[in-house]
């Protein structure tokens, strides 16, 4: 096969390059059609719903709220039964990844609700019960994150400036996203999350048997332009120098979806940061439990409660 990339290749004239700029752009709508098919996230149900399930120390409110693209989404607000009526309590938004929902979250919130925390569940578009959208993207992640802190913030219950953020995967980009960008929260607690999108595509890429030169660079650009912006902007490793909070990364020792390398850079990068290794993969909700006390303790410092 005639591989333009190839040293020993022809250089192409300029009628060439015009031809396959021409196919490029013919070829572009089914790419982005395929595109949009490969890397639509799975819609992952609540079963059984949240608000059947049990929440021994506190009280559940369902929210509807209305999302910066038009979209209707489904969040959770847990409230602790120890909560002074006359007081308000600090709190953490909690979301979740990729291709899952607010109920992979829920074994937290008793934990944190047990320590005077409130706690605010969120379905991100295209995910759990929030409406379906043409794509996902970290962007959106972290805009369905803010619309989430302003619905908390607007809680009479809740001390709107003792907030922290909680994420898993993208759920965790995305809480860095906003911190990063906004500095409005006391702290971030990160399960799992990558350091770079770009390196994550590039691992799609090979689990597809896609060349990460030609199609895949085609790929990566045309991703980029979908979601309206450069993955070196929104990379978490570029992200955590300017953190203005605290920020607890947590990482599976045994992770093949984002390597613990990934947690190691980001520590890196980001000084006064704390690193907390545990004995899972990349779904963390079993290896958490017994870390309990010591992200407690980060949450407790940071938000003044008794758990400090």
């Amino acid at each position: 096969m005639f591989d333009p990339s190839a040293p020993d290749a022809p250089a192409p004239t300029g009628a060439a390059r015009l031809v396959r700029r021409t196919l490029g752009r013919a070829a572009r709508p089914l790419l982005h059609r395929a595109l949009l098919r490969g890397l639509r996230p799975a819609r992952l149900p609540h079963d059984p719903p949240l608000e059947r399930r049990p929440c021994r120390h506190g009280r559940l409110k369902v929210l509807r709220l209305h999302g910066a693209r038009g979209q209707r989404l489904a969040a959770w607000l847990a409230l602790p039964q120890s909560a002074d009526p006359a007081a308000q309590v600090p709190a953490v938004l909690a979301l979740h990844g990729w291709g899952a929902n607010a109920s992979t979250l829920w074994p937290v919130v008793d934990t944190l609700l047990s320590s005077g925390l409130a706690v605010l569940l969120l379905d991100a578009g295209n995910h759990g019960d929030s409406d379906a959208e043409a794509f996902s993207s970290l962007p959106r992640f972290a805009q369905d994150l803010a619309t989430g802190l302003g619905a908390l913030r607007a809680e009479p219950a809740v001390d709107a400036r003792r907030i922290a953020l909680l994420g898993h995967s993208v759920g965790a980009a995305a809480t860095l996203l906003h911190a990063a960008r906004h500095g409005d929260v006391a702290a971030v607690v990160s399960l799992s999350a990558f350091a770079h999108p770009r390196e994550m595509m590039e691992r799609w890429l090979r689990a597809h048997h896609l060349p990460r030169r030609g199609l895949g660079t085609t790929i990566l650009e045309h991703v980029q332009a979908v979601i309206g912006t450069r993955f070196d902007d929104i990379a978490p490793l570029n992200l955590v120098p300017a953190l203005r909070c605290p920020l607890l990364l947590v990482h599976g020792a045994h992770d093949t979806t984002v390597p613990l390398a990934d947690a190691h850079r980001l520590h890196a990068a980001c000084p006064g940061s704390a690193l907390l290794v545990v004995d899972g993969t990349h779904d963390l909700r079993a290896a958490l439990a017994p870390h309990a006390p010591r992200i407690l303790q980060f949450l407790g410092r940071h938000l003044g409660t008794a758990a400090a």
